[in-house]
């Protein structure tokens, strides 16, 4: 009775640090790299049409400067509040689901391999998604105002148009689920595959900053690759959570041949520098914080 005691009791520490530390990563993430978020989020609204728009972004420069002038330096993080609300649970989520589900994809093996961290990171990109989504659109109506700053409507204002409109299913706080789903799950699925099975095969290092140098590189490859991997997905999300009228893009499929129709091939990958740039440094920072907290809280809560 007492083993079964200490057994459960060093699970829910495991599980308590696992959680503490995705936590940590994501907010420290959310905080650095929201700007890039944003930039990406206009960039992925907007469609070229022959009319003449003088907020029409043509480069990162660009929407940065007419930003800057239009709505002010606070404009840079309009939206945060979501993310910030939600970031600690998602990642907490991301990296304790990840966890759980490598121990399942082991199929008894004793050591995972790529093909374990690959299906382990897809199901807790699905996991995430599920619990992001109403915060993804919200944090999406948010950005796409091109309002000045003062003059935006408040994270629980529109919140509550959107609720009361729409309502929480798949028209309201859900919209765009099966594309948010498809993003995160082919993100997580490179993410952590390439990281942890790179890692593995990378000796450690002796002198401590350049294994710290080393975690930084392979995070930053997984984050910029992955990026790249579910951006189409990512554009279908945006235009399906930023469409106005609700009726112009419906399911992700279909959203993503509306674009490529209309707007051609490399509309699908609209935001994509803004994004490496987000999620190239931020999923850097998000595993080598988590690693490192995990040490920190192991030692700390554990020993």
């Amino acid at each position: 009775m007492k083993m079964t005691h200490c057994t459960k009791d060093s699970i829910l520490k495991e599980a308590a640090i696992q959680i503490g530390a995705g936590g940590s990563a994501g907010f420290i993430e959310v905080c650095i790299m929201h700007p890039m978020d944003l930039v990406k989020t206009r960039f992925q609204l907007q469609v070229k049409t022959a009319k003449i728009d003088p907020l029409y972004y043509t480069g990162i420069y660009d929407c940065m400067t007419k930003m800057y002038k239009t709505e002010g330096l606070p404009a840079f993080w309009k939206g945060i509040l979501p993310p910030i609300i939600v970031e600690t649970p998602k990642r907490a989520v991301k990296f304790f689901t990840f966890e759980q589900y490598k121990q399942f994809f082991l199929f008894g093996a004793k050591a995972p391999s790529p093909l374990t961290f690959s299906c382990a990171g897809f199901f807790a990109g699905v996991t995430e998604a599920i619990l992001v989504n109403p915060f993804e659109v919200i944090k999406v109506k948010l950005q796409s105002n091109r309002k000045h700053i003062k003059e935006s409507p408040s994270t629980f204002a529109v919140t509550k148009e959107i609720v009361s409109k729409y309502g929480f299913g798949l028209n309201g706080l859900n919209k765009g689920l099966s594309a948010t789903i498809m993003r995160n799950a082919v993100f997580n699925s490179f993410y952590f595959g390439f990281y942890h099975s790179v890692k593995r095969c990378i000796p450690v290092k002796k002198k401590p900053w350049l294994e710290f140098l080393t975690q930084i590189i392979i995070g930053f490859l997984s984050g910029t690759i992955g990026s790249c991997l579910n951006i189409p997905f990512d554009v279908a999300k945006t235009r399906i959570q930023g469409s106005q009228d609700g009726t112009q893009y419906k399911g992700t499929l279909n959203t993503m041949y509306i674009v490529y129709k209309r707007e051609g091939f490399r509309a699908l990958y609209k935001g994509l520098l803004p994004k490496v740039l987000r999620l190239g440094p931020g999923g850097a920072i998000m595993l080598v914080v988590y690693d490192h907290m995990h040490v920190f809280l192991t030692k700390k809560f554990k020993d």
